[in-house]
């Protein structure tokens, strides 16, 4: 038995605790947001976060997420509504395919909330995630929209 906060709620997942987190969250929590893309950690489909930062939960053990706060996709939004980041995709219709999108929007939405205005370098080298559809260029749009309204209140 594996216990830790998910979106917020305490939860108890009956696992072994070397069973990937990816796995404990899609089959025993029922949260199908998170996608399996590579298995080894590459491609970032199955970016979720862990106590605040971004990582991958098919090469994480839900063993090591005992204890700590995990949130995903569907946790993500508010009662306020979607985050910045989910409105930002909407806006500059990032996604094509999709499949990608949960674990691009959980990484991109970690960064920023370390480094609200990131250039396009800083974005490039933090988020490591997969598009196969080859998005880049509206995620890159999606973020500097973001970015221009945090700068734009900072005013």
């Amino acid at each position: 038995m594996i216990e830790l906060t998910l979106n917020g709620a305490a939860t108890i997942l009956d696992v072994e605790p070397e069973m990937p987190l990816l796995w404990a969250i899609r089959e025993q929590a029922g949260l199908t947001g998170t996608k399996f893309g590579c298995g080894i950690g590459s491609c970032g489909a199955c970016t979720v976060h862990v106590d605040g930062v971004a990582v991958r939960s098919c090469s994480l053990p839900a063993g090591e997420a005992a204890g700590r706060s995990v949130t995903t996709i569907e946790g993500l939004a508010g009662p306020e509504g979607l985050h910045p980041v989910q409105r930002a995709w909407i806006q500059a219709q990032v996604p094509q395919c999709g499949y990608c999108q949960s674990g691009m929007i959980m990484a991109v939405a970690a960064l920023l909330e370390d480094n609200p205005a990131p250039s396009d370098e800083e974005l490039a080298s933090a988020i490591t995630n997969i598009c196969r559809c080859g998005t880049y260029q509206r995620i890159r749009d999606a973020v500097r929209s973001i970015s221009a309204s945090t700068e734009a209140s900072r005013v």
